[in-house]
Order: structure tokens, then C-alpha cells, then sequence
């Protein structure tokens, strides 16, 4: 993914139409890199998700407090891909402290997002948090 949260988020606030920020959601998940076919599985996948959605993980520089995670991710819904896109832009890159301490769904909620998704949706992207939290827990243990 070629954009950076602070790119996003400047972008979001040119936009004042919905329709105009849910094509850019879906654009934002066209520029994830493809997810291999074998990353599919059912270790990946993200429960509480009305979407089929995969979140892999991979850790880098040991373990603890110095531990830096890169996530990938996919859905099989366009807007829903563009959620992953943006989570990923929000934690990927960072210390597994670092998103421990990130409130992502409040930038959600910046951006106007957490408001205009249908309650399934939301209940999509906490669940999507909550396993990113989970592998930032994982990788301090």
C-alpha cells in the first residue's frame, strides 16, 4: 500500500460527499498488495466479520517490546477491503506496544466512518482491532 495514515486521513477531510469517501474506501483496498492464495486460511481469517476477511501477521526484530509487526490483509467486499487497507495503514510498520496503545477506532470515528457503517460493519472493524490487538498482545508475550 503506497499511502500513509497522515495521506489518508488529509484525503478523507478534502471529501465532503459519502459517496465520494466510499469510493475512495474502495480505491484504498485496490492498492493492497494481493494477499497469496495460500494466506486464505483459517488462521488468518478474522472472526466477526459479516465478510470473509484475512489478516496475516508477521513479526520482526524479537521478541518483547521491540518487536515490530506488518500486517496484509484481504475481504471479499470492496468496502470492507478498504477497512483492512486502512487498519493495516493505521498499525503496520509499528511496535506491538505502539498498537497496544493506538486507538484505531477513534480515528474511525475522525474520519467520519464510524457513523456512516452499517452496524455489522462496525462490529467488522472492532473485530478486525481486536485481532490486531490480540497478535500485538502475542508478540509482547
Amino acid at each position: 500500500m503506497s499511502e500513509s495514515l497522515d495521506e489518508i486521513v488529509a484525503n478523507f477531510e478534502l471529501l465532503d460527499e459519502w459517496d465520494d469517501r466510499y469510493r475512495y474506501l474502495i480505491e484504498l483496498g485496490r492498492t493492497l498488495a494481493p494477499l497469496p492464495e495460500e494466506a486464505h486460511n483459517d488462521a488468518n481469517k478474522v472472526r466477526g466479520c459479516a465478510s470473509q476477511v484475512w489478516l496475516e501477521t508477521k513479526s520482526e526484530g524479537g521478541p518483547g517490546a521491540a518487536t515490530r509487526l506488518s500486517f496484509r490483509g484481504d475481504s471479499d467486499a470492496h468496502i470492507v477491503r478498504g477497512l483492512v487497507a486502512l487498519a493495516i495503514a493505521i498499525h503496520s510498520g509499528h511496535t506491538a506496544q505502539e498498537i497496544l496503545a493506538t486507538d484505531a477506532f477513534a480515528i474511525y470515528e475522525r474520519l467520519g466512518l464510524a457513523a456512516h457503517l452499517t452496524p455489522q460493519r462496525s462490529n467488522g472493524v472492532r473485530a478486525m482491532m481486536e485481532r490486531i490487538k490480540n497478535d500485538a498482545r502475542a508478540a509482547l508475550a
